[in-house]
């Protein structure tokens, strides 16, 4: 499934926007508190990470599974037309604002596109169409429109159409499918459960065990799989899964991923 341009981060022509933009806390994923528009302390001049080699060793696991989907290269080389933060606040200020609304906006296209590939979501393919195109012309505005964006109403519109994509995939899956929207099960003992075309969307599977699952057309939008043991599993065709979720999981050689996601080099 081929990804569309400009939905892959590309840190190097970025100006370091998710090590200041954003707050971090300091947990499990982050070795220390920032707050936002407070530049990480590993953050170098260049926008490089000095610790990148060696994130989870250092504490800074949430860094290694955190994915603008392209939104930093966005805002640092065309919304700002290349003008870096360090220019000043009158920059630094309305950049970090738009940041955040710019991750969104390109979280909502990478599943606008993989929408539109998947062969049952035939039925609403222009509807989706349609509202990549929305999308794409909100991410194109000036810094003013992009901080005045009602994220919320247009995730809200995007949302009804996955919804309808992810019943239509999961339709083709015989027997009935399990609905966990949402659920918790963290630590939860799912080894070699059928979840084939399961509702998964939003479900808490921290540390859940999922060896040898079968996640095949299950819909993963948006769940937690902080940790989870996918050493096993099958996530063949399983939609609305992003490669930050891969890479915050444990996994190994007999995983079987998202054929368009590939394995995460730390399985």
């Amino acid at each position: 499934m081929p990804e569309r341009p400009g939905l892959r981060a590309d840190c190097a022509n970025c100006f370091g926007l998710c090590c200041v933009a954003l707050p971090f806390a300091k947990s499990a994923d982050f070795a220390v508190d920032k707050d936002a528009g407070e530049p990480c302390r590993n953050l170098l001049a260049d926008s490089r990470c000095g610790i990148h080699a060696n994130l989870r060793e250092r504490g800074f696991p949430g860094c290694t599974v955190f994915d603008c989907f392209g939104a930093g290269q966005k805002v640092s080389q065309e919304t700002f037309g290349g003008r870096d933060w360090r220019q000043g606040p009158d920059v630094a200020g309305p950049m970090f604002r738009v940041f955040p609304v710019m991750r969104q906006l390109h979280e909502l296209l990478y599943y606008l596109d993989q929408a539109l590939a998947l062969p049952p979501a035939r039925p609403v393919r222009d509807d989706l169409r349609e509202a990549l195109d929305e999308v794409v012309h909100l991410t194109e505005g000036g810094p003013g429109e992009l901080a005045d964006v009602d994220v919320p109403a247009v995730r809200e519109r995007v949302n009804v159409l996955l919804l309808r994509v992810s019943d239509l995939v999961r339709a083709g899956v015989p027997g009935r499918k399990k609905s966990r929207r949402g659920a918790d099960l963290i630590g939860a003992k799912l080894k070699g459960a059928d979840l084939r075309g399961a509702d998964l969307r939003g479900a808490y599977l921290i540390a859940a065990d999922l060896r040898g699952a079968d996640l095949r057309a299950a819909d993963l939008i948006g769940a937690d799989l902080r940790d989870a043991d996918l050493r096993g599993a099958d996530l063949t065709g399983a939609i609305f899964v992003t490669r930050s979720q891969l890479d915050s999981a444990r996994g190994d050689a007999t995983t079987r991923p998202p054929e368009a996601l590939g394995r995460p080099a730390h399985w």
